[in-house]
């Protein structure tokens, strides 16, 4: 199975939130942790990021 890996413009487009916001969701371990794709690049796994926003949805539905 092939994983699509996001950069940072797609991520910012299929979750709606800013740069500065995803950073500081990683950094309080609230957002999927990019992984490394050479020396000044970075990205997300396809699955993370849907699971992430599975579980925005499913939290709104709990409450």
């Amino acid at each position: 199975m092939t994983e699509t890996i996001h950069r940072l413009p797609e991520v910012k487009n299929i979750t709606g939130l800013s740069r500065s916001t995803i950073y500081d969701l990683v950094k309080r371990g609230e957002f999927p942790q990019p992984i490394s794709l050479g020396l000044r690049a970075v990205g997300w796994l396809d699955s993370e990021i849907e699971s992430w926003i599975q579980g925005r949805i499913d939290s709104r539905t709990k409450n």
